[in-house]
């Protein structure tokens, strides 16, 4: 079920509660963006705006004012007008009337009347809270008004003195998911899950990575999740070592691992999963060994992801397991706290071990605060994603390269330790292999 209009209304009221007094805070909406000719991308809904009402049409823009003279404050929402003919063309647009009603703003106007009565709304407010930079023509709307009250001195009016960037209050907000939230993002994980299952279930028989990448968009799409999250990864043999690889078009060879990240969006919330298997639905004996070096990696950052414990120190832990591995198996030489402050396993292991998940994939939110590493508190959503990639002309033996593996999960820290929304897709050996022995 979609949020509820109740959980946006208290998203708005804690931003006027979080502005200085006196502020008024500017969210534009995302625009149709052209394809080609007269066509248009799938419209996605700025997440920012998104988060803050809910409103799912574009050119959209949402005002918050906590000026005195509003004791409550005040939300006003300016949207596309009742057109019936584009409405033949594009479809129905919800209007000003009805948005009232069902978004529980406290005043609405066509979007057309935005221009002219912008300098008026913000004229006597001391304070802007605006995402500069965020979104380029919103960025020009503002600026214009702001140049107009500060060239109108005569008539009385006042531009704001200071302009603050409303992302430092949204970042935070988002970074601790409530439980409506969480509820959407299991739902997004568990529809993602399915659909890691049913690819790897069908690799056996599959011809080419986009025949996986099929089986992961329809499983999707009949779950009501029309869109990916993200461009889907199918990397087969050497391209699992192409970390975001997505042309997702090569033959699928026995005796090759293939990579698969995807992940659904489901009510504007993002998965990211990565599971890797070989197409065969067999390991060979030095696949098995670095497949296996890269989950006991994860399972050690799992040890350590807990509140106030940091996503610094899970690495560090995963970073310590991979590079004493490539040590054992003669992939890197000497001693391990050397190779550590070297940077040797980078060559192998380049990428960090996590990321905020949210509406966004790779969702807002600073990991340090005053310089020091965020600690992890409940409601947190984040990824571990350890992996190893030995390149095609890597300086190793040959029985390793080509071999790209990166396993990835979604937790939500609770209370204790964390909740993994993506624990149902197999990512054992045993498990791996018998799931696919089954889909023969």
């Amino acid at each position: 079920m979609p949020l509820d209009n109740t959980e946006f209304l208290t998203r708005q009221k804690h931003v006027l509660q979080s502005m200085q007094p006196n502020s008024i805070a500017i969210v534009p909406a995302s625009s149709l963006v052209t394809r080609s000719s007269d066509t248009e991308y799938p419209f996605r809904q700025d997440s920012y705006f998104h988060y803050l009402c809910g409103f799912p049409e574009p050119d959209a823009w949402l005002l918050l004012t906590n000026h005195q003279r509003y004791s409550n404050g005040m939300g006003i929402l300016f949207c596309l007008d009742k057109d019936p003919t584009m409405e033949i063309w594009h479809g129905r647009r919800i209007g000003p009337k009805q948005a009232k009603g069902d978004y529980g703003v406290d005043l609405t106007f066509a979007v057309d009347e935005l221009e002219q009565r912008l300098e008026d709304i913000i004229d006597g407010h001391q304070h802007l809270y605006f995402a500069a930079g965020h979104n380029r023509h919103a960025d020009e709307v503002v600026s214009t008004a702001l140049q107009s009250l500060r060239n109108a001195p005569k008539q009385s009016k006042q531009a704001p003195a200071s302009s603050i960037d409303l992302r430092l209050i949204l970042d935070e907000m988002r970074l601790i998911k409530s439980a409506a939230e969480i509820d959407l993002m299991r739902r997004a994980a568990a529809i993602s899950t399915q659909a890691h299952i049913r690819a790897t279930k069908f690799a056996t028989s599959a011809k080419n990575e986009y025949h996986l990448e099929a089986e992961i968009h329809h499983e999707f799409a009949m779950q009501g999740a029309k869109y990916p999250a993200y461009g889907t990864i199918v990397g087969a043999g050497d391209n699992s070592c192409i970390l975001h690889y997505t042309e997702n078009n090569q033959e699928l060879k026995d005796g090759d691992l293939v990579l698969i990240d995807a992940g659904c969006e489901w009510q504007g919330y993002a998965s990211d999963i990565t599971r890797t298997f070989p197409v065969s639905g067999q390991f060979s004996v030095a696949q098995k060994q670095l497949y296996q070096l890269v989950l006991d990696a994860q399972l050690a950052a799992f040890e350590v992801i807990k509140p106030n414990n940091t996503i610094a120190q899970a690495s560090e832990t995963a970073i310590a397991v991979i590079t004493q591995g490539l040590l054992e198996l003669g992939i890197l030489q000497g001693e391990l706290a050397d190779n550590i402050e070297r940077l040797t396993y980078r060559e192998f292991y380049m990428h960090g071990l996590s990321h905020w998940l949210g509406l966004d994939v790779h969702d807002v939110g600073h990991y340090k605060v005053d310089g020091q590493d965020r600690p992890l508190l409940a409601g947190m959503v984040l990824t571990v994603e350890p992996g190893i990639y030995i390149a095609p002309d890597a300086d190793v033996e040959s029985k390793w390269r080509g071999i790209g593996i990166r396993i990835e999960d979604n937790l939500l820290i609770t209370s204790n330790g964390f909740e993994n929304l993506t624990e149902a897709a197999p990512k054992t050996i045993d498990a791996i292999e018998a799931l696919m022995k089954k889909s023969h």
